[in-house]
């Protein structure tokens, strides 16, 4: 219960972020990834948040072994580069210019009952049931040939 508790509020500290810093705005977005044309650099200063907060706690993070509440510490363990985390990442970066949103603030902005946000969020849902078929029918064709 305690992990649940925590999940929600650490939800809701993000969602605020975004809504607070204009991430959950299609247009601040996209007008931020707009480098060649009429550029709003706002969220340079949220992105440099981010990373500055993230620098400095970081270090002290992968020196654990539990988490701060007594849970598995899942830290990522590949740091390769292939061809699937530069198709995905070049997907995510396109989907994010078309739509103004990414997973956070998509979520963030059902809450406004906007068509935008839940026609994204279903297509991201999509996405992801895609990928899980494909991932799945792959796994079964390589058990198979083995």
């Amino acid at each position: 219960m305690k992990a649940i508790a925590s999940a929600g509020v650490a939800g809701l500290a993000f969602g605020l972020g975004l809504w607070v810093s204009g991430l959950t705005d299609p247009a601040r977005v996209i007008g931020f990834l707009d480098l060649f044309g009429r550029w709003d650099p706002t969220l340079v200063f949220v992105l440099g948040g981010a990373v500055g907060v993230t620098s400095l706690a970081f270090p002290f993070v992968v020196k654990r072994e539990r988490a701060l509440l007594g849970g598995k510490l899942h830290l990522p363990t590949r740091n390769d580069i292939d061809r699937p985390l530069v198709l995905g990442a070049m997907l995510f970066g396109a989907g994010w210019g078309i739509a103004g949103y990414c997973p956070g603030p998509g979520f963030t902005s059902l809450g406004t009952l906007d068509a935008g946000p839940w026609l994204f969020v279903g297509a991201m849902i999509v996405g992801t049931l895609m990928h899980q078929v494909r991932d799945a029918a792959r796994v079964r064709t390589t058990s198979r040939a083995a």
